[in-house]
């Protein structure tokens, strides 16, 4: 996982709330056994033509397929982001299309959990503070909005400010790009010297044999 602090990128506006978890990476994708290609199904079933002779092919109506927020690294959205099951493939779907960074009113306790395990950074704003972002992000795609973890503020090249509260060990993680398996080899060389104790203690004594 690689560390991220400071992100500066413009916004994708995705003005939908309670966009849940089947929404974000459809149930009919999580067949693959690796954390990766999970981005091009992102939003299928809004992000694709549903009937007629165009059915499958992308919609161009919906905001991803806009090419002028290709290459954006925040996504803006509504409450409740990412309610529903509790797959951690959405936030590898999310990831893997490229956001580094979500901002809305509010979250599903698992994501929440699942994001930053993965190297997201969810930033929660009041309701107008995400309404003001959404709609300047739809106005104007090339409004940049810059995201300060160690800072924990949030500003944009229009004068917006804020603030924005973030679970301390969840920002130590981030900022050192540290997932579980990270975290855990931090201890590397006590975990080797445990194991190489304990198989001098329980597996390389001789046996004893039977009386």
């Amino acid at each position: 996982m690689q560390p991220i602090n400071v992100l500066t990128s413009t916004a994708t506006p995705l003005d939908r709330p309670n966009v849940d978890t089947d929404q974000i990476i459809p149930k009919q994708f999580l067949k693959r056994i690796e954390r990766t290609g999970y981005g091009e199904f992102l939003f299928f079933d809004w992000s694709r033509i549903q009937e007629g002779a165009d059915a499958g092919k992308p919609d161009p109506t919906f905001v991803l397929n806009n090419p002028a927020y290709k290459g954006a690294k925040i996504l803006i959205a509504g409450k409740n982001f990412g309610c529903g099951s509790s797959r951690e493939h959405a936030a590898w779907a999310l990831t893997d299309f490229g956001f580094l960074a979500v901002i809305a009113p509010s979250f599903a306790d698992i994501f929440f959990s699942n994001a930053g395990k993965n190297g997201m950074i969810l930033v929660r704003l009041p309701e107008s503070d995400v309404e003001l972002l959404m709609r300047r992000s739809e106005q104007n795609p090339n409004h940049k909005i810059t995201i300060n973890l160690e800072a924990q503020t949030i500003v944009d090249d229009q004068g917006f400010s804020a603030s924005f509260e973030i679970d301390p060990f969840r920002k130590y993680c981030l900022l050192n790009g540290l997932d579980d398996i990270g975290l855990t080899l931090r201890h590397e060389s006590e975990l080797d010297a445990y194991e190489s104790k304990h198989d001098a203690a329980f597996w390389l004594k001789p046996r004893p044999t039977a009386a």
